[in-house]
């Protein structure tokens, strides 16, 4: 048990002038929500933040909203993901957001974890994880990376360098970086609209440094915007086992269809990148054609044409081909 403090913030400013009060020491603090990944690397011993601010006080506020309209789809950051995946209108109108979310993690977890903590949610990378490995980039920089030579079964194609091929764990961020979603983050500068596409980091040669997310920083919500693409949407989640477990390949997919001809496409990959993947040389591919079977193996090569695997992981990049392909005739196929 290393010893920790422990606070609690009423309004967005107090916990943002806590943190940044603290940061400017030589101090690590961390915001705590749902906390069901930052308690298990505590226990692990792989995050050692000397300071919590429980964030979860502000949930009566707007972080702990959902709200649609005409222009789109707006998420508090402390929404639980069983909140939003069993809206019914976030299941109408944005089905791949609410299928990311309804097959991530037991019920439970989802009971408990919010929106803002599983887009920023650590890997599942076995090395980083467990802290007997002391080559670990993203936990110890510039100690080296033990997956590049041990095994990489989960480990990513995409996205890779040569400082970490970690994958990206999360469901939902694939669903709103296909969706074209803002994130609106708050500090000590005030609030800034981004596009979610912006917010990680691929590892090259900082993988500790994940997001842009600045010291202090915290998330406020997600807005993703109401289009034909997202209203016929698919995600679709390829694993080990049908519950409770991490994505080897998934797919997003939005599409907007006339005539059997794709006038507009988005993609994103999950499971074998580094970070949330948007497939955007599939896109290219696909607008302008009919969505047959040849155009559909074009695009599924194009968003694997820059895949780099390693000795165990290489199934990976025919997986993930066909994990596109489905969620694309599924798309195509979708009743309103």
């Amino acid at each position: 048990m290393r010893p920790f403090i422990f606070d609690s913030a009423a309004t967005p400013r107090e916990a943002i002038e806590t943190a940044q009060a603290w940061n400017s020491g030589t101090g690590t603090t961390h915001f705590l929500a749902g906390g069901t990944t930052l308690i298990d690397l505590m226990k692990l011993d792989v995050m050692r933040p000397e300071r919590l601010i429980d964030i979860n006080p502000l949930s009566s506020s707007n972080f702990g909203r959902i709200s649609i309209g005409e222009g789109g789809l707006w998420m508090g950051a402390l929404v639980h993901m069983a909140d939003a995946a069993e809206h019914p209108d976030i299941v109408r109108e944005f089905p791949a957001v609410a299928q990311s979310l309804q097959l991530a993690a037991s019920q439970q977890i989802r009971n408990m974890a919010t929106l803002g903590g599983n887009v920023l949610q650590r890997t599942r990378c076995p090395y980083f994880r467990d802290v007997s490995y002391h080559e670990c980039n993203k936990r110890v920089p510039g100690s080296g990376c033990a997956a590049l030579d041990g095994f990489s079964r989960s480990h990513a194609v995409l996205g890779t360098s040569d400082q970490c091929i970690a994958s990206y764990p999360g469901d939902f961020a694939q669903a709103l970086i296909a969706l074209d979603a803002m994130v609106d983050l708050a500090g000590p500068g005030g609030v800034r609209r981004m596009p979610f596409a912006e917010l990680h980091r691929r590892p090259q040669n900082r993988p500790d440094l994940e997001t842009v997310i600045q010291p202090g920083e915290l998330i406020v919500s997600f807005f993703v915007p109401a289009t034909p693409l997202a209203r016929r949407s698919v995600f679709l989640k390829v694993r080990d086992r049908e519950s409770y477990e991490f994505a080897l390949a998934s797919a997003v997919v939005g599409l907007d269809l006339n005539d059997g001809v794709v006038r507009d496409v988005r993609i994103a990959l999950g499971g074998g990148a580094t970070v949330p993947w948007r497939a955007a040389q599939a896109e290219a591919v696909l607008k302008g054609s009919a969505l047959d079977e040849a155009t559909q193996d074009a695009a599924a090569r194009a968003a694997f044409s820059g895949a780099q695997a390693r000795e165990h992981n290489g199934f990976k990049i025919e997986l993930g081909k066909r994990t596109l392909k489905r969620a694309l005739a599924q798309a195509a196929v979708m009743e309103f």
